[in-house]
């Protein structure tokens, strides 16, 4: 709400400068009026570039007397500043907004003299008179304590969050591809997969039978055991043998030959 005593004057040149801002092309600066209190104002001022104070983000509050503008706005530092003319409180010293005020000056006339002021302090007018002193003798040290305060106080945060949502979930991933099937000694089928059920086929050559196995001469005799296996392999009883011939007839039999 505005100060008592207030009168319509300073109202309406408070709007008349709000609807000048936006014709200004303010760069980097902001500038505007609280949302509840047209008399309370926030300014940001970036550290100029080529100077001792670029990288910093400075914050200014800016307050309106209930005459304004016949008398100058107070203006305050919120962010710290290692700077001759800027105490440590945020206080200002400079000519416009003392003894040179003039009712034809600006808000953001004011904000770009601070912006200048960063750039080119004035040490015949010091605030912190040891800083104007140091500024004075030693430019080197001066410039690097500015830098340091600036990179403590008045760098802007930074993005952290380098993350984007939906990622960096852990993906599911798949079964390894079954192990290919090995054959045991005993003419089983074996699998690393899980529990299969195979069946091993087991032919003796003898003469009682007439029958030929592949190429066999007749008079073979042919005898079939299957087993079952679940998880753990079934064994499979191998009769004595002398020799053995393999053959695959279909994709998980396994026939065994001896004779």
């Amino acid at each position: 709400m505005p100060p008592p005593l207030s009168s319509s004057t300073t109202l309406k040149r408070i709007h008349r400068e709000i609807a000048d801002l936006k014709k200004e092309d303010l760069g980097s600066i902001t500038l505007a009026p609280s949302d509840d209190n047209l008399f309370s104002w926030t300014a940001t001022i970036p550290g100029p570039e080529g100077s001792v104070y670029e990288g910093g983000l400075f914050h200014v509050e800016i307050s309106l007397a209930h005459d304004y503008p016949f008398s100058a706005p107070k203006v305050t530092f919120r962010t710290r500043i290692y700077h001759m003319n800027i105490n440590e409180r945020g206080n200002i010293c400079i000519d416009i907004l003392k003894h040179n005020w003039s009712p034809a000056l600006s808000l953001f006339k004011v904000i770009l003299s601070l912006s200048s002021l960063l750039t080119d302090p004035n040490p015949k007018d010091p605030l912190v008179p040891s800083i104007a002193t140091e500024y004075v003798r030693n430019r080197t040290k001066h410039n690097q304590t500015a830098r340091q305060w600036t990179e403590l106080y008045a760098r802007p945060p930074t993005s952290t969050s380098a993350s984007v949502k939906g990622k960096g979930k852990a993906k599911a991933v798949g079964s390894p591809a079954p192990a290919p099937a090995t054959t045991s000694r005993a003419g089983s089928v074996s699998s690393t997969a899980g529990s299969t059920r195979t069946q091993a086929i087991t032919i003796d050559d003898s003469d009682d039978e007439g029958t030929a196995v592949r190429g066999r001469p007749a008079g073979t005799k042919r005898k079939r055991e299957r087993a079952q296996e679940d998880g753990g392999g079934a064994e499979v009883a191998e009769p004595p043998a002398r020799r053995r011939w393999a053959v695959r007839p279909a994709a998980d039999d396994v026939i065994v030959i001896e004779d």
